[in-house]
């Protein structure tokens, strides 16, 4: 089937679904408490897990659960949503795992609870897959990188929304009353899913030498292994290690709260921008653009003598995200057929969740060992020279992603 006729096909499924444009209004109401859910407690949960251990390894470990599960759920959700020709019920499913993991958080007596409550939020983070997929379908092929970037837009209002919200929502309750906050928004998240109708897609059995071609597809594959390296550096620095180099700095939890709402503010305007401009200068000159000012955010962290330098490091990795995750995000599918999309973007969320797990991780070992700005100028290098040379392969069919 051609890339055109799966455009056809796709958006008439909508029309047989009732309005496409309500359809789209209430996935943009679901993403968006969604993401509340995720990051209601996330700009000051490194320092909220230091205050239950002083070893940074072990800080480290407690945040790379939210990328390891992740890693292990989004391909697997994939092929069982495509193998099922049904997305919805695994969509619920991850919002129900969103909110339960806040509110263990919320009620953990020591860092063994923030460890299981954080790897329950990795796994209801594997439902961003279908979601992705769904509104995906309601645009037409050519324009993948557009739809990403429109829910990715969505997604970012929601997480600035919800980083805006941490350090007073600390000072009004403490930190357990932004963990209970975010598993209501996933409540009401839950409700608005049951409103969207979806007509079930024939059924694809899964083939283990089928599914061996499309991963190893270069088209797939590749955004995917350069979204890891980003999603690494990202991770390690906004929300890892950024935070308690902040405090050392003299930072409140409200203005690491407001760091991160920095560093989410810029992401957003870099998906307008993409969005804007990505038909005209094609994908991999705005992925050479992303890597260039993630490296050089990162320096900026490593060499920050004050606080004000930690904010132009937020706005550099924050642009980076912008224009780097939905160029990336959107190549990864761009050219696969609609049957198979959410195998493809379980594929490219489970590779670049695995620079979730290991960001925090090795970069928490790294920091224990070797200090936290030494190990932020090796992390802004390896960035640079992998994202620099990966980009040169993306494969791009003319102008058009």
């Amino acid at each position: 089937m051609s890339e055109s006729s799966v455009g056809r096909v796709a958006l008439p499924h909508v029309a047989d679904l009732g309005s496409r444009r309500l359809t789209i209004g209430l996935y943009s109401v679901i993403v968006f408490l969604y993401w509340l859910a995720l990051y209601l407690y996330v700009p000051t949960l490194p320092t909220y897990t230091q205050s239950k251990t002083e070893n940074l390894a072990l800080v480290g470990v407690v945040l790379s659960m939210y990328g390891l599960w992740q890693a292990a759920i989004r391909l697997p959700i994939g092929i069982a949503a495509d193998w099922l020709g049904w997305r919805k019920p695994f969509i619920v499913m991850g919002i129900i795992l969103a909110g339960l993991g806040a509110w263990v958080m919320g009620i953990a007596g020591d860092v063994n609870g923030l460890l299981l409550g954080r790897a329950i939020t990795g796994l209801g983070a594997g439902t961003w897959v279908p979601l992705i997929a769904a509104f995906s379908g309601l645009f037409p092929p050519q324009d993948a990188v557009r739809a990403t970037a429109i829910l990715n837009l969505v997604g970012q209002v929601g997480r600035i929304s919800a980083t805006s919200l941490t350090g007073p929502l600390n000072q009004m309750g403490g930190y357990s009353l932004a963990f209970f906050l975010a598993a209501g928004a996933a409540a009401l998240a839950i409700l608005a899913v049951l409103a969207v109708p979806e007509k079930r897609r024939p059924a694809q059995r899964p083939s283990l030498g089928h599914l061996g071609r499309l991963i190893t597809r270069q088209d797939v594959l590749l955004p995917a292994l350069l979204a890891l390296v980003s999603q690494y550096a990202n991770w390690a620095a906004t929300f890892g290690f950024l935070p308690v180099l902040g405090k050392q700095l003299g930072a409140t939890d409200v203005t690491q709260s407001l760091m991160v709402s920095v560093n989410i503010a810029v992401l957003m305007l870099g998906n307008l921008a993409t969005t804007a401009i990505v038909k005209r200068t094609g994908a991999r000159p705005l992925a050479y653009l992303s890597f260039a000012f993630l490296s050089a955010g990162i320096i900026a962290a490593a060499l920050a003598p004050s606080l004000p330098y930690l904010f132009i490091s937020q706005i550099c990795i924050g642009l980076s995200q912008g224009i780097g995750g939905p160029v990336l995000m959107g190549m990864s599918i761009r050219y696969v057929v609609d049957a198979e999309r959410t195998t493809a973007m379980g594929l490219h969320q489970a590779v670049y969740a695995i620079g979730m797990f290991a960001g925090p991780g090795l970069s928490g070992v790294l920091a224990e060992s070797i200090g936290i700005r030494l190990m932020f100028g090796m992390t802004a290098f390896a960035c640079l020279v992998l994202g620099l040379l990966g980009s040169r392969l993306l494969v791009e069919k003319g102008q058009e992603v």
